[in-house]
């Protein structure tokens, strides 16, 4: 069985454009999430989905520079992006990974493959519900149900977000979700605004200092030790396009 990493990754954001190739402690902010999903020993192989604009070809030159398999696709169908990104490696099971988390924590993704190989799921997760950190979100899923929700799925929340079609339908697909021991949901570690980025290059400075790279505990450590970091970006809500998007399905 085929596992891939598909990290999604683009340079148009809104709050902080060119944000994948932005620095953080002397590494674009994208190379932090590859060089984790290269560390889980449950990839077999790791696809940057980025899109067609232009904007995002120093993003994919970056990624074939450095030997990465790239497909570039839809900047708002996301789910297409995903299927066609699967589809062009053959992949049996996709490991969703978003290019905002540059603290990804390998030994996270492969606990979550590993519960999804035990057998019997269609898709198992860390966010339903969250307790885990805002920047180590981890979803893997079977190419079938892929397929399924790039079929069915027609709500713009569902095509921009890629899996709410599987998760929002337990009768459909046989959902899994790992809890954390303690609940960490409340600490934001994701690169989706000046703040976060101002935060995580105080945090990367740290664990550089430190030797790294830090494992999800190690940063949980480090922030505690300095809490004036969480202030940086406390402001902001999880998932707060997922919401935008739903209103958007409304409108």
């Amino acid at each position: 069985m085929k596992v891939v990493a598909i990290i999604q990754a683009r340079m148009g954001s809104s709050r902080l454009p060119g944000k994948m190739l932005l620095d953080i402690a002397g590494r674009p902010a994208i190379a932090h999430v590859v060089d984790a999903v290269k560390r889980s020993l449950t990839t077999q192989q790791v696809v940057l989905a980025t899109t067609t604009d232009a904007k995002d070809d120093p993003l994919a030159t970056w990624a074939e520079e450095r030997g990465l398999t790239v497909y570039r696709g839809s900047e708002d169908d996301v789910l297409d992006r995903y299927y066609q990104a699967a589809k062009k490696v053959n992949a049996d099971s996709v490991i969703r990974i978003t290019g905002d988390c540059p603290f990804m924590d390998p030994a996270v993704i492969d606990r979550i493959v590993q519960e999804f190989q035990k057998g019997g799921y269609d898709y198992v997760a860390n966010t339903q519900p969250a307790t885990y950190p805002d920047g180590i979100d981890v979803e893997v899923f079977s190419f079938q149900a892929l397929e399924r929700a790039w079929n069915e799925a027609g709500l713009s929340s569902e095509r921009e977000h890629v899996t709410p079609y599987i998760w929002k339908n337990p009768t459909l697909f046989a959902i899994g979700n790992i809890v954390h021991d303690a609940d960490w949901s409340g600490y934001r570690w994701t690169l989706d605004t000046p703040e976060d980025l101002d935060f995580l290059r105080h945090v990367a400075a740290a664990c550089k200092e430190a030797g790294g790279p830090c494992s999800m505990a190690d940063i949980r450590a480090l922030v505690d030790a300095h809490p004036q970091w969480r202030e940086l970006n406390g402001m902001y809500e999880r998932n707060e396009g997922y919401i935008k998007s739903l209103a958007e399905d409304n409108s």
